[in-house]
């Protein structure tokens, strides 16, 4: 076995890596994501202690909170044209310098500008972690993407979990906002300990000898380009309220709003956890029309909960709907445009995260304007227009014969592995793989 080192780059092809290499790969993404959550969470809960303490209303909270996400925009896009070239891991190094560092800033920071300036390099280790973790998961299971990025997603739900539970116990204990952005720094350490010496393979479009063209080329296709539109509404339902909840429900529900946000990633940790395998016996296409449904239904209940129990109530159908939107987005393209790789990817984590940037001091404004009943009730619009989207999509896929996972042609672009051998080291590194499976 070649000497390992850290973060070494993308040199290994996936038949030269072990099952074991396999899972601690998938392990320690799980961990880099979970910590990414952690900032989501711990953010939203800190949000009412920067505002008393520097004076700042909830427009300017909101432009800070955006700043996030603009760095995760440029990060993911810029990662994403990158890792075919560098590597996963040192797209994931550049993730755990620029998140200990966005900490560390935002700790010190005196005011509004060096909050923004410290959001944002955090934002950047986020995206660092997404372009170099989603093409990663594809690449590893190559004919479960969907089920898989569903199983790896559930670990952004995790860290806003650990996220909220931190923010609630460090308040109980009567630690302050810098203390729990601290926390997540031991978070982030966690998944650079785990990953620090791993070898990563060559990711999977670069192993198809797949050309810059042909990638550029998927990203213009029609079908592509529709649920990328539908990125930006999924993601802003899903993030957008998120950020908000804990400092808004415990005014209009009398609830504790980081534990509703707690109680929602629960359930989202759940449904992509153990409905992970959903994916295997039904459309992805499916799952998103129902899932959009059930997020503006709970949007809608969410604007009329006046009392703790109604909000947990709506909390848990709102948990329902949007648990499932972003990794299952990310799926079915990486299933429909295997092709696009790691910039496919890239572009719909971007997009998603650029438009929740643009949600965020919109919904802040409409919060000052009208209220947070009248903000959940507006928001409630765009899962709705993505429904419609989706069932046409599925309605279109169910006339051609059903959802196909499309697979690239790995043989035809390195030495053919024969027989059993060959069969047994597909098993291992992608058990119960089906290629070209059909869903209704």
């Amino acid at each position: 076995m070649p000497r390992s080192t850290p973060f070494p780059s993308a040199s290994v092809s996936m038949s030269d890596l072990s099952p074991s290499d396999v899972r601690r790969l998938f392990a320690g993404s799980c961990a880099a994501l979970a910590a990414t959550g952690m900032t989501f969470s711990v953010r939203g809960d800190i949000m009412s202690a920067l505002g008393q303490q520097f004076s700042l209303d909830h427009f300017q909270l909101g432009l800070i909170a955006g700043a996030a996400f603009y760095g995760y925009v440029a990060a993911i896009l810029g990662g994403g044209l990158l890792v075919d070239v560098l590597g996963a891991g040192r797209i994931l190094q550049a993730a755990f310098v620029a998140q200990v560092l966005g900490l560390l800033l935002t700790i010190a920071s005196p005011g509004f500008a060096l909050l923004f300036v410290g959001t944002l390099v955090v934002g950047l280790g986020n995206g660092f972690v997404e372009a170099a973790a989603n093409p990663l998961v594809a690449t590893l299971y190559p004919r479960r993407k969907s089920q898989r990025l569903n199983a790896f997603h559930a670990w952004f739900a995790g860290g806003l979990i650990t996220g909220g539970l931190v923010g609630y116990g460090f308040t109980r204990a009567g630690l302050g906002w810098q203390a729990k952005l601290a926390a997540i720094i031991v978070a982030v350490a966690g998944y650079g300990a785990v990953l620090f010496r791993m070898r990563f393979p060559r990711m999977e479009r670069v192993t198809a000898a797949v050309s810059d063209r042909d990638m550029f080329r998927t990203a213009a296709r029609p079908v592509f380009l529709v649920f990328l539109g539908c990125m930006f509404l999924t993601a802003s339902t899903e993030l957008g309220p998120n950020q908000w909840i804990p400092d808004t429900l415990g005014r209009t529900a009398g609830a504790s709003g980081i534990l509703v946000l707690v109680f929602i990633n629960g359930i989202m940790f759940a449904s992509r956890t153990l409905g992970s395998r959903l994916t295997d016996k039904v459309s992805p296409v499916a799952v998103l029309a129902v899932s959009s449904v059930l997020a503006a239904a709970g949007l809608q209940m969410l604007s009329h909960a006046r009392a703790p129990l109604a909000a947990y109530g709506a909390a848990a159908v709102f948990a329902l709907g949007i648990g499932r939107m972003w990794p299952t987005m990310l799926g079915v393209v990486a299933e429909r445009c295997p092709s696009g790789g790691s910039f496919v990817l890239a572009l719909m984590g971007s997009g998603g995260m650029l438009a929740t940037a643009v949600t965020l001091p919109w919904m802040g404004h409409l919060i000052d304007s009208q209220g947070v009943a009248g903000t959940f009730a507006t928001v409630s619009v765009l899962p709705m227009l993505c429904a419609v989207v989706f069932l046409a999509v599925w309605l279109r896929d169910r006339a051609l014969g059903g959802h196909r996972a499309q697979t690239l042609d790995l043989a035809a672009a390195q030495p053919q592995r024969s027989g059993s051998a060959g069969k047994a080291v597909d098993v291992l590194l992608d058990p119960g793989a089906q290629v070209g499976e059909r869903y209704t």
